[in-house]
C-alpha cells in the first residue's frame, strides 16, 4: 500500500486533477492524501476548498500561503510562506510520493519542500512552453525537482528528457483534463442557466484572462482592451471568470465586475465556475476568449473555437481551432469575427483524447520511488 499525496493550489488545477483523485481514492493498492493550499482558501477567489469537500474528498492538510497582495514581491513572499507551511504539512503526512500538476508558484513551493524532505515528486504537464509567463521557468524547475514525469504529448516528453530526465521515468500520457470528455457529464444550456442564475438566451462568449507576468502586456490595460472588443459583439452574451492570483490579477477583478454590473442582462462575472459548469459552458459557447491554457488544451476537443490573446501561452502547441492575436482591441475583434464565422471542420487535438488518469495510477503503483536520480545526458547518448 502506497500513500500518494496530491497537491492542489488553484480551482483550475483541481478540476484537471479530479479524475486522478477519484482513481487513487478507489484503488485498493493506494491511499489518497490531499494537500490543499493557495487560492482555495481565498474568499476573493471563491473559497473553492469547499467544492473539493463537496466532491467527497477529505483534505488531509490545509496550507494558507496567499498574501492579500497584487505585487511581484507579494507573490515571492507567498512562495516563502508556502515552503514553510508545506514543510510542516508534508512532514506530518509522510507520503510515499507527491503528485504536482503544472507550473504555478504554489506548486513550486510544494515541490521545494518535498525535495528537501526526500519525498519523490511526480510531475504532470512538464516539458511545455509558455513564453509570456514566469510559469514557464517554474514548470522546468519543478521538472528538475521531480522523479516521475507525465507529459501531455510526445514532443513534451522529449523536452523533459532534454532537461536531463531519464526516458524510463518520462511517460507520455496525454492531457489529464481530457479525461472529463469520457467520464464527466455536462449540463444542458437550460441546466447551466439555472445553476448560474443567469439566463443564457443568446449565443455567448466564455472569457478568462490572466495576468501576463513576463511579457510587456500590462494586466489592467490589456484587459480593458479585451472589454472594449467585447462591446463589438452586443448580440453575444458574456460569461467572465475571475483571473488567477498572479501579481496583477486583482487589478482585473474590479474591471470585470463593473463591466458585468453595467450590462446585467448580457454579462455575468463569477469567481469560479467549477469543473462541470466550466466544461458545460465550453460545450455550448460560441467561442472561448482569453489566455487560459484550457483554451488550447481542453477546448479544441469540443470543436469550439478559441481566441488566444497575447503572449501568455506563446510557444504552446495548439489545434487549428485556436486563433492567436495581440492584446489590443482591433486584433481581438478581428480574431473573434473569424472565430465566429469559420468552419474548422474536424479538429485534431494534439493533447490526446483522455484516459490519462488511470495510466498515471498504474505507474504510481509500480514505479520505483527514490529521490536519487542521475542526469541523463543526451549528448553522451548520441555519441554512444
Amino acid at each position: 500500500m502506497r500513500n500518494i499525496a496530491v497537491f492542489t493550489g488553484t480551482r483550475a488545477e483541481y478540476g484537471l486533477l479530479y479524475w486522478l483523485l477519484k482513481d487513487i481514492q478507489q484503488d485498493s493498492e493506494l491511499t489518497l492524501q490531499l494537500l490543499v493550499a493557495g487560492m482555495h482558501f481565498s474568499p476573493e477567489f471563491g473559497m473553492t476548498y469547499q467544492q473539493i469537500e463537496a466532491d467527497g474528498f477529505r483534505i488531509d492538510e490545509k496550507v494558507e500561503m496567499l498574501l492579500s497582495s497584487d505585487s511581484a514581491v507579494g507573490t515571492a513572499k507567498s512562495i516563502g510562506l508556502g515552503v514553510i507551511g508545506f514543510a510542516d504539512a508534508l512532514s506530518r503526512m509522510a507520503p510515499d510520493a507527491l503528485v504536482i500538476l503544472g507550473d504555478r508558484f504554489e506548486a513550486l513551493a510544494a515541490a521545494q519542500a518535498a525535495m528537501i524532505l526526500r519525498i519523490p515528486v511526480a510531475h504532470i504537464h512538464g516539458g511545455e512552453i509558455t513564453e509570456g509567463a514566469y510559469d514557464d521557468a517554474i514548470r522546468h524547475a519543478i521538472t528538475k525537482l521531480s522523479l516521475l514525469h507525465f507529459t501531455s504529448t510526445a514532443e513534451h516528453r522529449q523536452r523533459v528528457i532534454q532537461l536531463g530526465e531519464h526516458p524510463d521515468r518520462v511517460y507520455n500520457v496525454g492531457a489529464i483534463g481530457l479525461d472529463h470528455l469520457q467520464r464527466s457529464s455536462r449540463m444542458s444550456v437550460a441546466e447551466l442557466s439555472t445553476s448560474l442564475d443567469f439566463a443564457l438566451e443568446r449565443p455567448y462568449l466564455l472569457v478568462t484572462y490572466h495576468p501576463v507576468t513576463l511579457a510587456s502586456e500590462p494586466a489592467k490595460a490589456s484587459f480593458e482592451q479585451l472589454l472594449q472588443a467585447l462591446d463589438y459583439f452586443p448580440e453575444h452574451q458574456v460569461i467572465l471568470t475571475y483571473p488567477n492570483a498572479d501579481d496583477g490579477g486583482r487589478d482585473i477583478i474590479p474591471l470585470l465586475e463593473a463591466y458585468a454590473s453595467r450590462q446585467a442582462g448580457r454579462v455575468m462575472a463569477i469567481p469560479s465556475l467549477g469543473q462541470q459548469r466550466y466544461l458545460s459552458a465550453v460545450k455550448h459557447a460560441a467561442a472561448v476568449v482569453g489566455n487560459s491554457s484550457s483554451g488550447l488544451i481542453e477546448v479544441p476537443s469540443f470543436g469550439v473555437p478559441t481566441v488566444n490573446i497575447g503572449a501568455r501561452q506563446r510557444g504552446r502547441l495548439a489545434a487549428n481551432s485556436v486563433l492567436h492575436c495581440d492584446a489590443i482591441t482591433p486584433a481581438i475583434v478581428d480574431a473573434l469575427q473569424v472565430a465566429l464565422a469559420a468552419d474548422f471542420g474536424q479538429v485534431r487535438n494534439p493533447y490526446g483524447q483522455g484516459n490519462t488518469s488511470q495510466s498515471i495510477v498504474n505507474t504510481l503503483k509500480t514505479a520505483e520511488l527514490s529521490v536519487i536520480k542521475t542526469f541523463y545526458d543526451i549528448h553522451k547518448e548520441s555519441q554512444a
